[in-house]
């Protein structure tokens, strides 16, 4: 654009969505400068500076590793409405995943003012003494020290590793060739390797494992008798615990010589006799023994299971043709096993394979009665001609160790809506009146005034307060606060939480807030070198590596202590161009900007309204629909889609919506999304598409207002902050310009890539993107999971449209692929006069290693089944099809040898790409970095090609893959993951904003629940709630944008 020199960030303020879903969003991507950012009420300087901290922390990828999400997705952008700012001077920001400040330039660009001293979202603290201030708000734990970010190990020699320099890699993939035509049903051999670019060399992090050869490992299985009362992992930990500590261990030959999951697999170093079982008196820690009569006692009884021969993963890793298909999982668990035999008994665990140690760094403060702590990861992975244990630096958040009336409190105050239920279930605490530990089943409609039970010492019904005082001789200070129940299924015993204590060392399993996470993110994230050191200085000696112990030793395994060595090359930027051939010259950071072009195709906008919100916050918002700052701030912005390429219609129509104020027993808004309702159903006729002014950066109104316009009126909308807008910032008009034109059907920019472009220009292809993204915890039980697919449409690659679908919770394949794909080859066909794509590439996201197979063997068939629906007589259609799987949530980091191969931040340069060494041995995969960052550790995205008919040799797919990167339309910039995948996140995110209800484990007339109500009853709101999915008038188009 003329005269504009600005470098655009990726999302803008129409996603205000939480950062919450750290398993994939623990966690996702965040390219982009996150909007809605609360600053605590500090000087606009000190404001500024936080919010740099923050936008620069989700620019550059500092994933945090989060561990508690139970299913992908979870954390995903989908958390409560962040909180107040409280009186936490020092506290970072809040954030809103995915959208960011188009005016990137301004650090000061994030938000409204502080909100005093406490919540004024909140209720009032329970009752207590300091509620009428709202509590202490959210008091955030101040920023981390951050080391100056540099290349690790920075002037220590880095030799490729002998087993790759030797070039036996190569060899072994030119072998393929000779080995006969493969098994179309198994997923393609290496073709190749890739040449294009520059060679460079980086460390991974991963080890060399050493096993004796042929020796011969022995896995059993234990069954734990009573089943009763042993669900929990914290039991199973106790009764192994003490099941060591048994003479029969001892007398059986399994001290030292053994390791297990403390649950149902336990991996011997020699055979063990059999029958075998060990009974258990069971105590708790608090407790110095078991009881003299009618104590719990366990039965663990041990059953042989299967011989693992580790000489397979000689042959396996050398490349033995006769051992491409051989299963080496068996091998694999149970070296994970034996291997976390020494941080399953320092460390806390958390998931799988991630370890977490109170005394390795000071726990940093998430506010709202969480911490995070810092930890450690490993998993064991075979590569070419080694086997590897992958080791990184983790962090996850923690209950802070303290009163639970106070974690309440925080909490509540933290959160508009917040759902005390699910920060207490599951919570072990001790009494402080008995010092008794317990833990809380779920928190009481009723407090300590209410609850009435009969005592019989007293002779007649007391109230919990009388009880405590007359009893113990306790005056309850917050009797108004909700009581929690410690009992069992048959017996409820309430508890007035001031009365307990959080135990150390507990995960926080719910869903993060995002300020939660904008915090989790601030201390999760540090540069390569520091995280690199971490890993070699303390992770290795943390998980015992450094030093084996009693049972490595018996199992002859050793782990090296230097990192991988492998080949990597950077490749060529790919081209990009604007219109009339235009091309912004692209940095080092993998970023441009449009000063003096245009959008490739400019759209045009059509009858356009304005929706002024009204929520309350008179100094951020406009004065009304007649307000002449708005009306000075729409005609700028139309200037500037005019400047961009863009046809501008007649004047817009104004309407505004005030909203009733905030109440707690509403926490969706539904009365606020009625008056918005009611308001755009005065625009007559129905306009093409909504500029909506939001007050603040609710997240109910944001969700609320996407269900209402993309479900039920059908016009798009494109959402900004008042209080940004009003800044009239050419560069925040500019980057709400490139989703006007997106949603409205243009182009902003397309690849002049020759390498790519020829590729692409050479057949007929429609390019597919995939992803399902599932409820995290909180949400209803039995909400559906949503899939997404979305599938370019003309030749440019520029236009997604997509379709959204629900079903069975917690599934990851499509159920309805086959009627999905149809849909998008409908539109390609129409798009494109009357013909179908002669090539299609499917680039699906979000499928761990372990489900490859299935995608073959349930999603493949459906792909097909809906090209078959194209059949004519004796003229079946079958175009070429290839699946690319996109990996995010993986632990392989490199980190760059010299210092004239790194980034200015020491991380890989943009359009990294490494394909030996810590790939896989037989099939086709790479890892790419196609993006820039500034601060933290980046994380490539790993793809594995499962099917492939188009016959890509690795310098093909890398290069398309790498272009398609650049090709975001909301980033002037080449982003994380592959453009088509990162749309159907996008669009899985969306049609979370239609389920947003049973998201946040509320039913029925506003009940909220986490398995009270039935599946099939869930399942059937989430039918109603979903309509016909997106409306007619917009589901062609880039809706989800």
């Amino acid at each position: 654009m003329p005269g504009l020199d600005c470098s655009y960030n990726c999302r803008i303020e129409d996603e205000a969505r939480s950062t919450g879903d750290v398993q994939r969003r623990l966690e996702l991507r965040y390219e982009c400068v996150p909007d809605k950012i609360r600053l605590p009420a500090q000087s606009p300087a000190l404001r500024r500076g936080v919010a740099k901290q923050a936008r620069t922390a989700y620019n550059h990828h500092c994933h945090p590793q989060h561990t508690i999400m139970s299913q992908r997705g979870g954390f995903r952008g989908r958390g409560v409405r962040g909180g107040p700012r409280g009186s936490g001077g020092g506290g970072p920001p809040d954030s809103s995943r995915g959208r960011g400040s188009p005016d990137a330039r301004r650090g000061g660009a994030f938000g409204g003012p502080g909100g005093g001293r406490g919540s004024p979202d909140s209720s009032r603290g329970f009752g207590s003494s300091d509620s009428g201030r709202g509590g202490r708000g959210f008091r955030g734990g101040g920023r981390p020290p951050r080391a100056r970010a540099g290349v690790f190990m920075s002037g220590r020699p880095a030799r490729v590793d002998d087993r790759i320099a030797n070039n036996s890699d190569k060899a072994l993939v030119a072998s393929f060739r000779t080995q006969g035509r493969q098994d179309p049903d198994e997923m393609p051999l290496r073709p190749d390797f890739g040449t294009a670019g520059t060679e460079i060399k980086l460390r991974a992090n991963f080890f060399p494992v050493r096993i004796p050869k042929d020796v011969l490992l022995y896995e059993y299985d234990v069954a734990i008798a009573p089943a009763a009362g042993t669900s929990t992992r914290r039991v199973k930990r106790r009764i192994y615990e003490l099941a060591e500590q048994t003479p029969a261990w001892k007398r059986a030959g399994l001290l030292g010589q053994v390791a297990h999951d403390n649950s149902a697999k336990l991996i011997a170093a020699k055979r063990l006799p059999e029958p075998l079982t060990i009974k258990v008196p069971y105590y708790d820690e608090d407790e110095q023994g078991p009881p003299a009569t009618g104590g719990k006692e366990y039965t663990l009884t041990i059953k042989f299971i299967q011989e693992i021969d580790t000489s397979c993963i000689e042959k396996y890793t050398g490349g033995d043709p006769q051992y491409r298909n051989f299963d080496i999982l068996p091998v694999i668990s149970a070296l994970n096993v034996i291997m976390a035999s020494s941080p399953g008994r320092t460390g806390v665990v958390v998931g799988r394979n991630k370890y977490f140690f109170r005394d390795a760094a000071a726990p940093f403060s998430l506010g709202g009665g969480l911490e995070a702590l810092k930890g450690f990861y490993f998993s064991v992975r075979p590569a070419h001609h080694q086997l590897m244990v992958n080791v990184n630096v983790c962090t996850t958040a923690f209950y802070v160790e303290q009163n639970l009336a106070d974690a309440m409190i925080e909490f509540r105050n933290a959160t508009f809506g917040a759902r005390m239920n699910a920060f207490c279930k599951g919570v072990r605490i001790r009494t402080t009146h008995l010092n008794r530990r317990r833990t809380i089943k779920d928190v009481s409609r009723f407090n300590a005034k209410q609850f009435k039970f009969r005592a019989d010492e007293y002779g007649k019904d007391v109230t919990v307060e009388e009880y405590f005082k007359r009893k113990y001789n306790i005056q309850l200070r917050r009797p108004e606060m909700p009581l929690i129940n410690v009992g069992g299924k048959d017996k409820a015993i309430l508890l007035p939480p001031e009365v307990c204590v959080i135990l150390p060392d507990q995960p926080f399993r719910g869903k993060l807030s995002e300020q939660h996470t904008a915090n989790m993110i601030i201390t999760a994230c540090q540069p390569p070198n520091v995280n690199g050191e971490a890993i070699v200085n303390q992770g290795l000696n943390r998980l015992g590596f450094q030093s084996p112990g009693a049972v490595l030793q018996a199992f002859g395994v050793g782990v090296g202590q230097e990192m991988a060595v492998v080949p990597g090359r950077i490749l060529p930027t790919p081209g990009i161009k604007y219109s009339q051939n235009n091309s912004p010259a692209i940095d080092a950071k993998a970023s441009w900007n449009l000063r003096g072009v245009k959008f490739a195709v400019g759209a045009t906008i059509p009858k356009m309204a304005v929706l002024v919100i009204k929520d309350g916050r008179q100094r951020d918002e406009f004065a009304g629909a007649n307000d002449p700052e708005l009306r000075e701030v729409v005609a700028g912005f139309r200037q500037m889609c005019v400047t961009s390429g863009m046809r501008v219609g007649e004047e817009p129509s104004y309407v505004e919506a005030h909203l009733p104020a905030k109440d707690n027993n509403d926490p969706m808004r539904k009365g606020a999304i009625e008056k918005i309702r009611q308001a755009l159903l005065t625009l007559k006729p129905k306009p093409g598409i909504v500029m909506v002014m939001l007050a603040d950066g609710d997240k109910a109104v944001y969700e609320g207002l996407k269900h209402l316009c993309d479900v039920f009126l059908g016009v798009a909308t494109v959402c900004v902050h008042s209080s940004k807008i009003k800044r009239k910032s050419p560069q925040y008009y500019a980057n709400v310009a490139l989703k006007f034109n997106m949603k409205l059907g243009g182009v902003n920019h397309s690849l002049s890539d020759p390498s790519s472009v020829r590729w692409l220009n050479a057949m007929l292809t429609m390019i597919v993107g995939m992803d399902v993204t599932h409820p995290g915890p909180g949400s209803a039980k039995g909400t559906p999971s949503i899939p997404a697919v979305v599938a370019s449409i003309d030749n440019q690659y520029a236009q997604y449209p997509g379709c959204l679908e629900i079903q069975e919770t917690k599934k990851e394949m499509i159920t309805k692929l086959k009627d999905m794909m149809i849909s998008r080859l409908e539109v390609f066909k129409n798009r494109n006069k009357g013909k179908l794509p002669d090539r299609v590439l499917v680039y699906r996201d979000g499928v761990s290693e372990g489900q490859f197979n299935i995608v073959l063997g349930e999603e493949y068939p459906e792909i097909l089944q809906a090209f078959r629906k194209y059949d004519k007589p004796r003229q079946p259609y079958r175009p070429k099809l290839t699946i690319v799987i996109c990996g995010k949530r993986h632990h392989t980091r490199f980190y760059p040898t010299e210092e004239s191969t790194a980034a200015g931040d020491g991380n890989p340069r943009p359009g990294t790409v490494v394909d030996r060494g810590v790939t896989a041995v037989y099939h086709f995969d790479f890892f790419l970095q196609a993006h820039g960052g500034l601060q933290g550790t980046t994380r490539p995205t790993h793809y594995y090609v499962v099917h492939d008919e188009n016959g890509f040799k690795a310098d093909q797919i890398q290069g398309l893959t790498h272009a398609l990167s650049y090709m975001f339309s909301r980033a002037t910039k080449g982003v994380s993951l592959v453009s088509p995948a990162y749309y159907a996140d996008i669009a899985c995110e969306r049609g979370r904003c239609y389920l947003r209800k049973l998201l946040h484990g509320i039913t029925g007339d506003g009940t909220t629940t986490s398995g009270s109500t039935s599946e099939e009853n869930v399942m059937k709101e989430a039918v109603n709630l979903w309509r016909n999915g997106v409306h007619n008038d917009i589901k062609n188009t880039m809706f989800y944008l």
